[in-house]
C-alpha cells in the first residue's frame, strides 16, 4: 500500500469534516471511529485516514471502520499521539505499508486495518456487548433516580423568536442514513412545511439537500460558518451550569444567540425545547434510535437521550430508515400516514385521560340536552 496526499489534522474528527478535501489525508485521534463520522469522511473522498487511537476499541462492534474499507479508504491505526502533535495542515504525507513519511524522514508508523484485522476485532467486540448493555441499564436507573424531574416536570425553556406550538417539527441530526431519509421525505417537508431544526452538522446537511434551517443548535463544534451565517435562529446547548464555549464562536462571527443549559445531548434539549413550546408532532432524522446507537455511544448523555424519548414519544415520529423501505415516491407518502398515525395516538392518549373523558361526556350530555330541547 502506497498513499499520498496533503495532510489535514484535528483531534475532533467532526470539526476536521469542514477542512477536508479529496485526495488529503485525514489524520484523527478518534477511539471508536463511528458511523456517521466514518460516512462524512468516505463523502470527502479522503485517500487515507491516520488514526492516532483505535478505531475499533474492542469495547462495542463499531461499523465505522468496515464503511471506510469499503469505500476503498486505507484505514492507518493506532499511530500514537505524536501524529497529532507533530504533523500540521498541509505537511506532505507519504504512506507506504503503515509507515509514515513526511518529506522523506520517517515520522512512525501504525497498523494497516484489513478486512481479516477488523473482522477479528469485531467478533472480540460482540463479546462484550452484554457487558455495555448492562452498564447502560445501571447508568440509566441512576438517572432515572437523580434526575426524576427531566420526566415527570415541565422543563424551564427560553423564549425563542421561531413559533413552534401547533406547527410540526422536523430535527435533524448528521447520523448514519440521514441524507438518504432526509430526501426520501422532501415531499413530506414541501407539503407539511414543518420547522426545520438543524443538531449542530445537521444544519449543514439541511442546506446541502436545499432546505434552509429555521433554528441550528448544538455546542456549534461541528456546524460550518455558512450554515451559522444562513438566517436561522441560533441556540446554543450549554451545560447545566450554563458554561457555553460555543457562544464564544458565535459572539467572535457577531452573531445573536440564544443559550439552552441542559443535562444529555443536543438532541436531547431540542426534542424537550420542541415539546415544551408546544409542537404538534415532532419528526426526528438521523437521531439516535435503536438500543445499539445508545450502546455504541457509551457516554452518561446517552441515558438522557432514552428518557427523552419516553417524555416525548405521544408526539414523536422517527423517520430512521424510510429510504430503506420505500422508494423516493412512496416514502414521503408513508411518512404522512405515520404522521396521521401518531396524531390518532396522541388523540386516544388523550381521551383516555379520565378527567379529560369524564368533561368530554357531560358536554355531550349537555349538548344532548340543548338539541333534543329544538323543535324544528
Amino acid at each position: 500500500m502506497r498513499v499520498q496526499g496533503r495532510a489535514k489534522v484535528d483531534r475532533r474528527t467532526k470539526r476536521l469534516i469542514h477542512r477536508l478535501g479529496p485526495g488529503e489525508i485525514a489524520v484523527i485521534s478518534h477511539a471508536d471511529l463511528d458511523a456517521p463520522c466514518a460516512d462524512a469522511l468516505a463523502g470527502k473522498r479522503v485517500a487515507a485516514v491516520v488514526n492516532a487511537r483505535r478505531s475499533l476499541s474492542g469495547r462495542f462492534p463499531h461499523p465505522g471502520p468496515g464503511i471506510l474499507l469499503r469505500k476503498g479508504i486505507p484505514v492507518i491505526d493506532e499511530v500514537g499521539d505524536y501524529v497529532i502533535q507533530q504533523v500540521k495542515d498541509g505537511d506532505q504525507l507519504e504512506i507506504v505499508d503503515g509507515a509514515i513519511y513526511r518529506e522523506g524522514a520517517l515520522l512512525g508508523g501504525g497498523q494497516v486495518l484489513t478486512e481479516a484485522t477488523l473482522a477479528a476485532q469485531i467478533a472480540t467486540a460482540r463479546l462484550n456487548v452484554s457487558g455495555e448493555l448492562a452498564r447502560f441499564v445501571e447508568n440509566t436507573m441512576s438517572f432515572v433516580a437523580n434526575e426524576q424531574t427531566l420526566l415527570l416536570d415541565s422543563a424551564e425553556m427560553p423564549e425563542i423568536r421561531t413559533r413552534l406550538r401547533n406547527r410540526q417539527c422536523l430535527i435533524v441530526v448528521r447520523g448514519t442514513d440521514a441524507a438518504q431519509d432526509l430526501r426520501a421525505i422532501r415531499s413530506y417537508i414541501d407539503t407539511m412545511r414543518p420547522v426545520l431544526i438543524g443538531v449542530d452538522g445537521g444544519a449543514d446537511l439541511l442546506l446541502q439537500e436545499g432546505h434552509r434551517p429555521d433554528i441550528i443548535i448544538g455546542d456549534m463544534d461541528s456546524v460550518s460558518d455558512q450554515a451559522l451565517r444562513c438566517g436561522a435562529e441560533l441556540i446554543v446547548h450549554a451545560y447545566p451550569d450554563g458554561t457555553a464555549p460555543g457562544k464564544e464562536r458565535l459572539d467572535r462571527m457577531g452573531l445573536p444567540s440564544v443559550v439552552l443549559p441542559g443535562l444529555g445531548t443536543s438532541e436531547d434539549v431540542v426534542m424537550l425545547l420542541a415539546y415544551e413550546h408546544g409542537a404538534e408532532l415532532i419528526v426526528a432524522v438521523g437521531t439516535h434510535f435503536s438500543l445499539g446507537e445508545f450502546l455504541a455511544k457509551a457516554r452518561g448523555g446517552m441515558s438522557s437521550t432514552f428518557l427523552v424519548r419516553l417524555k416525548v414519544g405521544s408526539i414523536l415520529v422517527d423517520a430512521k430508515g424510510i429510504s430503506r423501505l420505500y422508494p423516493a415516491g412512496e416514502s414521503a407518502r408513508f411518512l404522512v400516514y405515520i404522521v396521521a398515525a401518531a396524531g390518532l395516538l396522541a388523540t386516544v392518549l388523550f381521551l383516555a385521560n379520565a378527567n379529560v373523558r369524564v368533561t368530554l361526556e357531560l358536554w355531550l350530555m349537555r349538548l344532548s340536552r340543548f338539541f333534543g330541547s329544538l323543535h324544528f
